[in-house]
Order: structure tokens, then sequence, then C-alpha cells
């Protein structure tokens, strides 16, 4: 599930997304901004409300967890989203909401102040035990999220030019490797992988409860890219993974930072922050460094994994290249 259109909620209380779900396990994205400015710019709430739909008890136990903000520096949501998400490990807490009983999802989210222009990012994989509603809100910081699913009767409409999309989207990790036959090889020269684009890479599809269109997820944020590259030696040379902002310019593409998780090559295996040296990046010729693999002996070979999701707040594509160099 994904909550990002209309990304900015312009109304003082309204549903931004509101999908039904089977018993299982369930991925979502929130990426909602506070920006009421009629009559005035005021504080909000936005929070997640978990409807029990089943005919028992439901239970909830979450696999992974993460929350930004309320925050107005969005490229820095983005960038320690991706690192609380791919840090979290499974709880141990089952939580119990009873039939037809309506609780907000996260108790911090639910406590959080929007102001106005403030992102508030979240993503969460968890499992439910019976059916069940999920609706992103907005309201007033003093009212209990799950009334508002009793004074509004509608999501908003969607905004065409606002956001990633929204909806229920059943396509959402994917598997990559490399060709039979084809490796990683520093011989080939510079060699890059584009993912996210739209193109080589289509946007995953879906369905939005409020129409009965094809829903677009525009960006395929929330989509887990999970690579798996073996490698063998062409030359003396190694190589070093790098990323970098292939849509510098314009009013929304002016930086990129991104997380992303890789196995161990010079440094050690684990996450790494698109740059780790400051918060974004932004066009070329500026790039981040990701990891650096040595040089392999002869007859050696290496399987490189790498962990991957689009970052929030950022334009994409953001190419993973593999670059020769010199040890």
């Amino acid at each position: 599930l994904i909550s990002d259109d209309p990304e900015y909620i312009r109304v003082p209380e309204a549903i931004a997304m509101q999908e039904d779900v089977a018993a299982g396990d369930v991925r979502l994205y929130v990426y909602n901004v506070n920006g009421v400015r009629e009559p005035a710019k005021i504080d909000r709430k936005i929070s997640v409300v978990l409807e029990n739909k089943g005919s028992a008890p439901l239970e909830l136990r979450f696999s992974r967890r993460t929350l930004q903000g309320p925050s107005g520096n969005y490229f820095e949501q983005g960038k320690l989203g991706l690192r609380g998400f791919f840090g979290s490990t499974p709880e141990s807490e089952v939580r119990t909401i009873p039939v037809g009983g309506a609780v907000p999802l996260d108790p911090n989210m639910e406590a959080a102040v929007a102001k106005y222009d403030d992102l508030v990012h979240g993503f969460y994989e968890f499992n439910v035990s019976q059916p069940a509603r999920i609706s992103v809100v907005q309201t007033a910081p003093e009212t209990p999220s799950p009334e508002v699913l009793t004074r509004v009767a509608a999501p908003l409409p969607p905004k065409s030019k606002s956001g990633a999309g929204r909806g229920k989207f059943l396509t959402n990790n994917y598997d990559i490797t490399l060709d039979p036959g084809v490796t990683l090889d520093s011989a080939m020269g510079p060699t890059q992988i584009i993912v996210a684009d739209g193109k080589i890479d289509p946007w995953v599809t879906g369905t939005d409860s409020t129409t009965t269109t094809t829903a677009t997820l525009k960006g395929n944020y929330g989509v887990i890219y999970n690579f798996t590259l073996d490698r063998k030696i062409g030359d003396p040379r190694g190589l070093a993974l790098i990323m970098w902002n292939a849509r510098h310019g314009g009013k929304w593409c002016d930086g990129m930072a991104a997380t992303v998780e890789v196995s161990e090559g010079k440094f050690p295996a684990g996450l790494v922050g698109v740059p780790s040296d400051q918060l974004n990046l932004a066009g070329p010729p500026a790039h981040s460094v990701v990891q650096v693999f040595p040089p392999l002996a002869p007859g050696q070979s290496q399987r490189i994994t790498i962990r991957y999701s689009p970052p929030g707040a950022s334009c994409l594509p953001t190419p993973l290249a593999f670059v020769p160099v010199d040890f």
C-alpha cells in the first residue's frame, strides 16, 4: 500500500488513502504532507488507522517499521527512512484489535504534530491475522485518529500532478540477477544498471479503491530491489560501485539522497548513506562511492548483493554504476 496522492493534504480533516487487505503480510509506505493553508496554516496530525474487518480478534505483528519526522527536510526523511527500514528487525510484541475495532497503527505517528509543509514519512511491514482496512488520515493533533472515520465518508480524490500515487500494488519485491552466462567484469569498462525510471523498468500498477481505473505507482517507492550479481576477473582492476543524480536540474531535482545495503568489499558489508559525508548529492559530476570491490585473483569469482529501494523525495532514476578502478 502507498499513500502519496494527494501528497499535500489541503483539507484540515480528511482521509488520504483507504484500502482493504486480506489476512497476511502488508507493506505500507506513507508519504504525506500537511498542506493546510486555508483559512490559515495550522498544525495537523497525519496518522494511520487499522480497522479489524474480520470475524475474530485481529493480531498485529510488525516485521519492519520506521517513522521519520514530521519534518520539512524531505531529503533527510527519504534517506533516514530507508536506513531505518533496512535496519529494522521483526518485533515480538503482538497487539490485539477486537472485531470491529479501530486503532492507530503506530502510536509514535499518532503522537506526532506536523506543522504546515511538514512531511510525515513512514515505512512499515506487518502481519494481520484478519481482514483489515488501512486508512491514512489527517486531523487535529488532539483528535484520536479513528474518530475521523466516523465523520469523513470517503477518501480525497486523487491529484493527477501531486504525488507518486496511491492504492494497493501486488508487485512489491524484485529479485534481480544477470542473464545466464553474463558476469560483471572490469574489462568491460563502466557498466550501469538503471532501475525505477518508468521505461527500462516500468512503474508497477495496481488498484485504488476510489476509482475503477488502473493505479500507477510513479516511482516504485516502497518496492524493494534485491540484486545478486556475479563477478569474475577480466583484468587486474577492481570495481567501484557508485551512485549519482541522473536528473539534476529543474525545480524538484536539485538533489538525491538515499541509503543502500551492500555486501562486503574493501569496506564492511552493511548500510551506506548516499552520500555518506553530507545530506544529498547535487548533479554531475558529483557522485557517491557506495563500495569498492578489490581485484580478483586468477580463477576467483565473487557474488555481489545489493538491496535498494527508490529514495523518497529524490527524482529518479538513481543509477547504480560499476566503474573499473586501479589498485
